[in-house]
């Protein structure tokens, strides 16, 4: 059986989301992170990233793990690819072309997307994008954003998907990074074609029972 280590606050929200999709059955590990916990290593912290028993499975002391028996994979995206691929139907590539895409799309997502979006997810979260130096912050990441946005915007005006003609995994491991980027107010209602998409991906009754119990979850 599929383990998943994480808590639904984390990327593990990427893997947990597909299992969802395709219910399968799996045992879930809530994994903390560490920097949320005034003491990671104080006898009565629960089960954290810093942990020595997650840390035998994860050295580099992040979430979320993927186990699939003696298998073990530690990074978000590699993990929504996998299980999908290993579980076939409409989510998976259907041909190498596809499982191509699908890799790229999740690439363009990490690199372009992920980490101005995370910027601005953090910015208002910590309640500076309303200081000038926040607000300043917040310029530069919307600008770095603006050609992604742009370019997923035309594709998905397109096809109405990012890999065929349906929804895939490649949909999912977007919409998650993209998630992040819905931070900053008005941003994607920008771009109307991934706003619709998006809107679309969150209206899944998979992501909804993620969400909902990601809510359900300390913040």
């Amino acid at each position: 059986m599929l383990t998943v280590y994480g808590v639904y606050r984390s990327r593990a929200s990427r893997i947990l989301w597909l299992l969802e999709e395709l219910g399968l059955a799996f045992e879930h590990v809530p994994v903390i992170q560490a920097y949320r916990l005034a003491d990671p290593a104080a006898d009565d912290a629960p089960f954290n990233t810093l942990s020595p028993g997650f840390l035998s499975i994860s050295p580099a002391g992040a979430v979320p793990v993927l186990r699939d028996g003696d298998f073990v994979l530690s990074e978000s995206l590699a993990m929504t690819l996998y299980v999908a691929r290993k579980a076939g139907g409409p989510l998976a590539p259907a041909d190498a072309q596809e499982n191509a895409l699908m890799e790229q799309w999740a690439l363009y997502g990490v690199s372009a997307i992920e980490p101005a979006a995370l910027a601005l997810l953090s910015a208002h979260a910590e309640g500076r994008a309303s200081t000038p130096e926040g607000a300043d912050l917040v310029a530069a990441e919307v600008g770095r954003l603006r050609r992604p946005l742009a370019v997923l915007n035309g594709h998905l005006g397109a096809t109405g998907h990012l890999v065929g003609t349906r929804f895939t995994v490649a949909d999912l491991n977007m919409a998650e990074v993209l998630r992040y980027a819905q931070a900053q107010p008005g941003l994607v209602d920008g771009y109307p074609a991934l706003a619709a998409w998006l809107a679309a991906c969150q209206a899944r009754p998979a992501f909804k029972a993620m969400w909902a119990r990601r809510q359900a979850e300390p913040a």
